[in-house]
């Protein structure tokens, strides 16, 4: 069997002006010539697949390494977060340990009859709405001195603890069997001027960092402390 194959010059012949394009028939391709063509193109075909699969591979090998790498990014992220948490939790704990006793004496000398003192006092029931805890209280007969203590204070901060007092007199009128009448105080290793006068003009004592010592800072001319 043999297949011929016919192509069209579009030049004129040399030294024939004006003739138009003539046929010329070249060497004719046998069976095996084609098959011998369809191999190769079958082989290059292969090749591309297999370059593909190769691809395929390489980009879902990149995919689970990639993972692994956000998944080991992720656990570090959440570790570090813990000890941060953690580290600002001891912070808390150091800032309520300095208050200590000598808060106790400032506020004898702003005319309070100190009874009792204690930290984190917990309210109401765990998990509800209406529960809290109070990280140091001093306890003056009828007058109770609730103190919220935080390394850096903020307005936030400020504004949280005013709604806990009032969560904290609620509980207290359910059980009617307490008439006494409750002060709010914010501590700071670090206080803002400008948080302190929040927290003053919302009737809060504020206690700061005072060189080594934690002390009272001196309220505003006509300062009266809110009661809860």
């Amino acid at each position: 069997m043999v297949i011929y194959s016919v192509i069209i010059y579009l030049g004129v012949e040399q030294g024939t002006k004006g003739k138009k394009p003539v046929s010329e028939q070249q060497t004719p391709l046998t069976y095996e010539g084609v098959l011998e063509l369809f191999r190769e193109t079958r082989e290059q075909f292969r090749e591309t697949r297999e370059q593909f699969r190769e691809t395929r591979e390489q980009m879902k090998e990149n995919d689970r390494r990639y993972e692994l790498r956000s998944q080991e990014l992720d656990r570090k992220i959440q570790e570090t977060g813990k000890q941060i948490s953690s580290l600002g939790s001891r912070i808390g704990e150091i800032v309520e340990h300095m208050i200590g006793d000598d808060i106790v004496t400032q506020f004898q000398a702003l005319g309070y009859s100190i009874k009792r003192y204690g930290r984190n006092f917990v309210f109401g029931q765990r998990g509800t709405e209406e529960s809290g805890e109070i990280d140091l209280y001093i306890e003056d007969g009828d007058v109770a001195i609730l103190i919220e203590a935080k390394t850096n204070l903020k307005n936030a901060d400020v504004l949280e603890h005013i709604e806990r007092l009032e969560k904290y007199r609620r509980c207290i009128d359910e059980a009617g069997s307490d008439n006494r009448r409750f002060i709010g105080a914010v501590a700071g290793a670090v206080v803002e001027k400008n948080v302190a006068e929040f927290a003053q003009k919302n009737g809060l004592y504020v206690i700061a960092q005072s060189g080594r010592a934690f002390e009272i800072i001196p309220s505003p001319e006509g300062f009266v402390p809110k009661k809860w």
